[in-house]
Formats: structure tokens, C-alpha cells, sequence
């Protein structure tokens, strides 16, 4: 990579090459093919751009997987905006990948809510923080928080029957 970053021809398409297959091999194993395929490049595209970011001295493989593990998320995003776009096609998804969907799935749902609403709901029923608490991490009234929560929610509701 380093090579790479100085101009390196040579070794900058050394380096795309073992990058692509590695990248291959970890979206072919989350992702139908189509989607595989559109992740590697897309992963490969961010790549060529962010390379001059890519610290010499840090290991690349944290660093690739990072990038790696975006592409992915941002897949399953697309995904869930347009269901067809990955097929029927069974995925074999390693352990965190339900934990990956049910994240995106909140993170749409929060959304339909105002942001002080969002941010009680997470306090007190994602977090197990109690009102008090939120109150006071969250600057609203204890009032204010438990009107905010039942708002929050009945919206979230109402987003899902939709």
C-alpha cells in the first residue's frame, strides 16, 4: 500500500488485485452474487479513493475490513429500501448479520421521530435508563421525557402499519 500511495504503478495493481479477491470472498459469503459483485466494487472504488488516508504504519486489514463491513451495511440498506434487489437467493449471514439488519431496521424507525423524541426512546428503552436519568442526560423534564417516549413510540407504530 505504501508503494501505492507514492505512485507505484505496479504495485498499486498488485495491491487491487489481492484486494479484490479478498473482497470477493467476504461479500460472496454475506451477499447473493449480484450484490457481491456490486459490493467489491464499490469497496474497490473506495479504495482507490481513501487510499492516501491509509496509514503505512497501521495494519491494512483493520482498515480493509472496515471499509469492507460499510459496503456490506450499505447493501442491506438498499435492500431494505427495494426488498427484489437481492433475489430469493439464500445468504449465509455469520452471527452478527441479524444484529447488522435489526440495527439498520431501528435506525429507519428512529428516524420517523422527532430527534428529542428518539433520543428518550433510546435512554430509557434501549438503554434501561430510568425517566430520572434520561431527564437529566436528555435536558427535558421527567414529564417531558414519558410524553416524548409515548409520542415516539405511537409514531413508530403507526410508521409500521403503513
Amino acid at each position: 500500500m505504501t508503494a501505492a500511495q507514492n505512485g507505484n504503478d505496479r504495485a498499486y495493481e498488485r495491491l487491487m488485485g489481492e484486494v479484490s479477491h479478498w473482497l470477493s470472498k467476504y461479500f460472496h459469503r454475506k451477499l447473493p452474487p449480484a450484490a457481491a459483485e456490486d459490493a467489491t466494487q464499490e469497496a474497490l472504488l473506495a479504495i482507490h479513493v481513501h487510499k492516501q488516508k491509509y496509514q503505512a504504519n497501521a495494519p491494512m486489514t483493520p482498515w480493509l475490513k472496515t471499509i469492507a463491513r460499510f459496503k456490506w451495511i450499505d447493501q442491506l440498506r438498499a435492500h431494505l429500501r427495494s426488498p427484489d434487489s437481492l433475489g430469493e437467493t439464500d445468504v449465509s449471514v455469520a452471527d452478527h448479520g441479524p444484529a447488522a439488519r435489526a440495527a439498520i431496521l431501528l435506525e429507519l424507525l428512529l428516524a420517523e421521530v422527532k430527534p428529542s423524541q428518539a433520543h428518550v426512546i433510546k435512554l430509557v428503552k434501549l438503554h434501561g435508563a430510568t425517566v430520572e436519568e434520561a431527564s437529566r442526560l436528555s435536558g427535558q423534564s421527567p414529564s417531558l421525557v414519558k410524553v416524548n417516549i409515548h409520542r415516539g413510540l405511537k409514531r413508530i407504530g403507526q410508521a409500521l402499519s403503513d
